[in-house]
C-alpha cells in the first residue's frame, strides 16, 4: 500500500470529534458574537464597559486551560472530563437563558448582573476545561491511527505523519469554523428578530445534543494514555517543574545551614552537571530535605537511566516551556486584534447602513460570519494548492513551515487593522458631514456596512495561517505527557490577549479623557468616538511584535530540528 493510500482520510473517531468541536463552537459563538449588543442594548452598559466585559470574559475563558490542563494531564480521565465540563457548560447556558427570560418578564426590564456574571462564569469554566481536553482526546485518536497505519521507513514515516497531523489540525479548525459560521449567522438573526430568550436557549439545546453525540461514540473511541481512570504513578512534566523549583529552594535553605567544600573547579562543574541531569521524579511531595540532598549525590549513570525512563529531566522541562515564551508573547497582539470583530467592529456596523431591500436589515454581528466563511472557502485551497506549491518550491515534505505560517497570518492581521482604521476615518467624515442635513438620522450613517468586509475577510485569511499554525506549533513543541498543556498554551494566547485588550482600552480611555479636549476614543456616541486612532495604535504595536517575531524565528530551533541534529551528531 503506497503512502497516498495510507494518508487518504481521518478515522471515524477523529471525524466525530471534529463534528462535536463544531457544535461547541456553534453554541459559544451563538452567545459570544453578539454579547456586546446584549450588554449595551439590554443591560445598558457603556461601549467601553461592554467591550471590557466581553474581553475579560473571553480572557478568563481562554486562561482557564492553563490551570485545568495540568490536572487533566496528571489526574483526570479525558473522557469523563469532557463529559463533566460539557455538562457545566450546558448549565451555564441554561442560566443565561433564564437571565434573559427573567429580564423580559421584569416590570422594570432590568437584568440581574450577579446572575448574568454567574452564568457566564459557568460557561467559562465548562469551556475552559472542555476545549483542551477535547483537542487532546482527538490527538489521542490521531496518534492511534498513525501508529496503526504507518509502517514505512523512518524518513518517509516522518514526512507522512507530519502531513497527517497538519491535515488533522486543518480539518479540526475547518469544523470549528463551520460551527462558528452557523452560530454567528443564524443566532445573530434570531437574537435581533425573535429576542434574547430564544437566542440563548438554542445554544443550550445544541450543547445538550453535543453531550448525547459524544456519548454515542463510546464504542469507537481509543482510550490511550490520559483517557482511563487514573491513579497517579509518575509525575507529569508540569509537576516536575514545580518539584524542581521546590527542590532548589529546599536545597538553598539547606545550603545556608551548611558549608560545601569543593576540592577544585572540576568538582564545581561536576555538581552543576549533576543538578542539570538529576531527574525530578525523585523529589516527591513528601520528600525531606535530606532525601533531596541524597538525590543530588546520585551517580551520573543512574541519573541517565532515570531520565530515560521519565523522558525529561526537570531542567529540560523548564527550558522547554521557557523557550516557547518569546514566541508566545509576540502572538499576543494578534490575539488583541482577534477580539475586535466581537466588540468594536460590531458597534461600528450598528451605526452604518445595513438595509438589503426595503425592510430587511443585516444584524451587525453576522458580518463576523465572513471571517469563518473565508476560512471555509479558502482552507481547501490552502491545503490543495498552497501547501503542494510550497513543497515543490522548498523541496521538502512539509512545505511552508509552522513558523512561516504564523508570520504570514500576523502580517495579514496588520493589513486588516490598517484597512479598518481607514474605513473608520471615512465613516467619521461622512457622519460629520450629514449632521448639517435636515433629514439627519443620528443612529445611522449613510455609509454601507459592506465597507467593513475587507477587514473581516483579511482577518479570516490570517486565521488560516496563524491559528492553525499555533495549534500545530504548541502541539509539536511539548512532550506527549504535556499535550493538554500544549493546547492550553495555545488558548492562553487568546486569554492573555483578551486581558491585554481590556487593559489597553482602560489605559487609552483614561488617557484620551484626561487630555485638554477631553475626547473619549470610545465614546457611546459613535460619531464622536475615535476608534480610528485606536486601530492605528494597534497597527503600530502589532508591527513591532511582528518585527521582533521575525528576529526570534531566525534563532528558534524546533524540537524536531534539535532531534534531527542529535541523530546526525557523531556518537
Amino acid at each position: 500500500m503506497d503512502m497516498e493510500q495510507k494518508t487518504r482520510g481521518l478515522g471515524k473517531s477523529c471525524a466525530l470529534l471534529i463534528v462535536i468541536a463544531g457544535m461547541e463552537r456553534y453554541a459559544f459563538k451563538g452567545v459570544a458574537s453578539n454579547l456586546v449588543t446584549y450588554l449595551t442594548d439590554v443591560v445598558k452598559m457603556s461601549n467601553s464597559r461592554a467591550a471590557k466585559t466581553v474581553n475579560t470574559w473571553a480572557g478568563f475563558t481562554s486562561m482557564l486551560p492553563l490551570f485545568s490542563a495540568p490536572l487533566a494531564d496528571a489526574y483526570w480521565d479525558r473522557f469523563f472530563t469532557i463529559l463533566a465540563s460539557s455538562s457545566v457548560y450546558f448549565v451555564g447556558l441554561v442560566g443565561l437563558t433564564w437571565t434573559a427570560f427573567a429580564g423580559s418578564r421584569s416590570a422594570t426590564k432590568t437584568i440581574s448582573t450577579y446572575f448574568l456574571y454567574s452564568s457566564l462564569c459557568l460557561v467559562s469554566i465548562g469551556l475552559g476545561v472542555l476545549n483542551p481536553s477535547l483537542q487532546a482526546f482527538g490527538a489521542d485518536q490521531l496518534d492511534h491511527d498513525l501508529d496503526k497505519e504507518f509502517e514505512l521507513l523512518s524518513g518517509d514515516q516522518k514526512d507522512a505523519k507530519a502531513t497527517r497531523k497538519t491535515q488533522f489540525f486543518q480539518w479540526w479548525y475547518f469544523g470549528v469554523c463551520t460551527g462558528s459560521l452557523m452560530g454567528v449567522t443564524v443566532m445573530a438573526y434570531i437574537q435581533d428578530i425573535f429576542g434574547w430568550v430564544l437566542g440563548f436557549a438554542i445554544p443550550g439545546i445544541a450543547m445538550f445534543l453535543l453531550i448525547l453525540l459524544f456519548l454515542s461514540g463510546c464504542g469507537i473511541y481509543v482510550y490511550g494514555a490520559g483517557t482511563g481512570l487514573k491513579t497517579k504513578t509518575t509525575p507529569t512534566p508540569f509537576e516536575k517543574i514545580l518539584k524542581f523549583i521546590k527542590g532548589r529552594v529546599v536545597k538553598k535553605k539547606k545550603k545556608q545551614r551548611s558549608t560545601y567544600t569543593l576540592a577544585d573547579e572540576d568538582d564545581l562543574d561536576a555538581m552543576e552537571l549533576e543538578l542539570q541531569e538529576r531527574p525530578l521524579c525523585e523529589c516527591d511531595d513528601d520528600a525531606e530535605p535530606e532525601d533531596i540532598e541524597k538525590a543530588s549525590t546520585t551517580t551520573p549513570q543512574k541519573m541517565d537511566d532515570e531520565s530515560s525512563k521519565t523522558g525529561f529531566s526537570g531542567v529540560d522541562t523548564i527550558k522547554l516551556v521557557l523557550r516557547l515564551l518569546p514566541i508566545w508573547t509576540m502572538l499576543l497582539m494578534f490575539a488583541v486584534i482577534f477580539q475586535l470583530p466581537a466588540t468594536f467592529f460590531t458597534k461600528q456596523g450598528m451605526t452604518m447602513k445595513r438595509n438589503i431591500g426595503p425592510s430587511f436589515k443585516i444584524p451587525p454581528a453576522t458580518l463576523q460570519s465572513t471571517i469563518t466563511l473565508s476560512i471555509i472557502l479558502l482552507m481547501p485551497l490552502y491545503e490543495k494548492i498552497l501547501i503542494p506549491v510550497t513543497k515543490r518550491i522548498k523541496n521538502n515534505g512539509q512545505g511552508i513551515s509552522v513558523m512561516e505560517r504564523m508570520g504570514v497570518g500576523m502580517f495579514l492581521s496588520i493589513i486588516a487593522i490598517v484597512i479598518a482604521a481607514i474605513v473608520e476615518r471615512k465613516r467619521l467624515d461622512i457622519s460629520q458631514k450629514v449632521k448639517t442635513l435636515p433629514d439627519y438620522d443620528p443612529e445611522t450613517v449613510p455609509f454601507s456596512i459592506f465597507w467593513l468586509l475587507p477587514q473581516y475577510i483579511l482577518l479570516g485569511i490570517s486565521d488560516i495561517f496563524t491559528v492553525v499554525g499555533m495549534q500545530e506549533f504548541f502541539y509539536s513543541e511539548v512532550p506527549v505527557r504535556m499535550r493538554t498543556m500544549g493546547f492550553a498554551l495555545y488558548t492562553s494566547v487568546f486569554g492573555v490577549g483578551s486581558f491585554v485588550s481590556a487593559g489597553l482600552i482602560s489605559v487609552v480611555e483614561a488617557y484620551s479623557t484626561s487630555t485638554g479636549e477631553g475626547q473619549n476614543w470610545f465614546a457611546d456616541d459613535m460619531s464622536e468616538a475615535r476608534l480610528d486612532k485606536y486601530y492605528w495604535l494597534l497597527a503600530l504595536t502589532s508591527t513591532i511584535s511582528f518585527v521582533v517575531y521575525i528576529v526570534l524565528c531566525k534563532y528558534f530551533k524546533s524540537s524536531s530540528d534539535q532531534g534531527s541534529e542529535e541523530e546526525k551528531a557523531p556518537k
